[in-house]
């Protein structure tokens, strides 16, 4: 009778590791020890090999004590773990920044270079927003034999990830190796997510000079708490801008609240934007939070903030100039920490001649400005716009990608966008639904 043996070890969840290498390594010997033909055998020993590859993890231990050293290598070892040894700081230093490791253990008193100097070099590389050879992303268990509870609480606060003193404990070494492994693993895969959501999200498309020189300013401006005023046309993408900054800010893990001024009535746009108090008009049965309120800690994205009354914008005035609000019906100040964006398609130097808005407002808005380009002003970005687009709707639509034949393109780029990048989607849109298999000039003559 054949046997057919194929484990996935490569699905397996690193949680359960541990349990699976022991019964891996119980039927390799069960079949290496039965009386199978040679050929089970060898899937046997294949077998073992593909699992320990799958799942073994790089660790390194820095510590200037021999004996040390090799007894936690020789246990970590027998753990399935593929273990380095360095002999002092800049040994570990330099190992570190050439191979990536899921794990270091690290003594604190060491010569040329000792833990904790390593282990802020460490937190440096960190730092760094950008991922480059000499990053050192994984945790680090500090060890020592002459620790204290300063200079524990010291390690943990520069980024170590645990603190163990000699004489090591078998227990304790497994489980904070268990621990801080798994931590890594769901760390990557956090960073996993957040990439999938980001390549979902708001996107910047095209390489003209004009819409490279928008990327440009939002990578400067963002990192920083400075207000941002985006102005242009309607449908150019102004709330892309927005969501790129609040995207690459310090505040990225927080809110990013969005406010319509132009869509909300003047006279709810105070309790819309400030929260109201139970009673303080008819309709409120409850009290609620503003738009203010709710970006604490984030970002508030104000759009066609033109639009909105003198009234209000005296209010906004004063929440910028004090960093609190009031809500209607209400005389005690609540603190915000806010960092604030407008838009908007309106030529605010003209609104403010003809008394329409407050200049004082402008000022504190117009920190930096961005202005997005129509579409008109890059046409040389239609190729890579129409690319994306199509791949986008198809793939809404569930069916092959359609192409765009040279002379559609050239088409597209030879009208008029008055509608700019909104305009151009829907017009793609409608050429994927009504136009045949691959796009062409006339099909653009006719349905554009």
């Amino acid at each position: 009778m054949l046997l057919n043996i194929d484990f996935r070890v490569s699905f397996i969840p690193s949680a359960k590791v541990g349990i699976f290498f022991d019964i891996a390594k119980f039927i390799c010997f069960f079949l290496q020890k039965s009386s199978f033909t040679c050929i089970y055998q060898k899937k046997a020993v294949i077998l073992q090999s593909r699992f320990i590859k799958a799942h073994m993890s790089k660790l390194l231990i820095i510590d200037d004590e021999r004996g040390i050293r090799n007894t936690l290598r020789e246990i970590l070892a027998d753990e399935g773990h593929d273990v380095d040894v360095a002999e002092n700081g800049k040994q570990g230093l330099e190992m570190a920044r050439s191979k990536a490791y899921d794990l270091i253990y690290c003594d604190i008193k060491m010569p040329e270079m000792d833990g904790m100097e390593l282990l802020e070099k460490i937190a440096e590389s960190r730092k760094s927003k950008v991922e480059s050879e000499e990053s050192i992303d994984c945790p680090v268990v500090m060890i020592s034999g002459h620790g204290d509870v300063e200079t524990a609480v010291q390690a943990l606060k520069m980024g170590a990830y645990d603190f163990l003193l000699k004489p090591l404990d078998l227990n304790r070494i497994l489980i904070t190796t268990k621990n801080a492994l798994e931590s890594k693993s769901l760390k990557q895969e956090t960073k996993q997510l957040r990439k999938k959501v980001a390549a979902k999200g708001p996107q910047m498309i095209g390489e003209s000079a004009a819409i490279t020189h928008v990327r440009e300013i939002i990578d400067k401006v963002a990192p920083t708490e400075a207000r941002v005023l985006i102005t242009g046309p309607n449908g150019t993408g102004k709330e892309v801008v927005a969501h790129l900054i609040h995207q690459q800010s310090a505040r990225a893990n927080g809110p990013m609240v969005e406010v319509n001024c132009a869509a909300i009535p003047s006279e709810l746009i105070e309790s819309e934007l400030f929260g109201h108090m139970k009673g303080s008009f008819t309709g409120a049965v409850k009290d609620r939070a503003g738009k203010f309120e709710q970006a604490d800690g984030g970002t508030l994205f104000l759009d066609e903030i033109g639009d909105m009354s003198l009234a209000a914008q005296t209010k906004v005035l004063r929440a910028l100039q004090e960093s609190e609000i009031t809500r209607v019906g209400s005389d005690k100040p609540i603190k915000v920490n806010v960092r604030v964006l407008a838009a908007t398609n309106k030529d605010l130097q003209k609104e403010i001649a003809a008394g329409n808005f407050r200049e004082d407002l402008f000022h504190r808005l117009n920190v930096i400005p961005i202005h997005v380009p129509s579409l008109d002003e890059r046409k040389e970005d239609i190729p890579l716009l129409v690319s994306h687009f199509a791949g986008q709707i198809c793939s809404e639509q569930g069916i092959a990608v359609k192409a765009f034949a040279p002379d559609a393109i050239k088409a597209l780029q030879a009208k008029e966008w008055t509608g700019n990048i909104r305009q151009l989607r829907n017009v793609v849109e409608r050429l994927i639904i009504l136009a045949g298999a691959k796009i062409t000039a006339a099909d653009v003559e006719q349905y554009a």
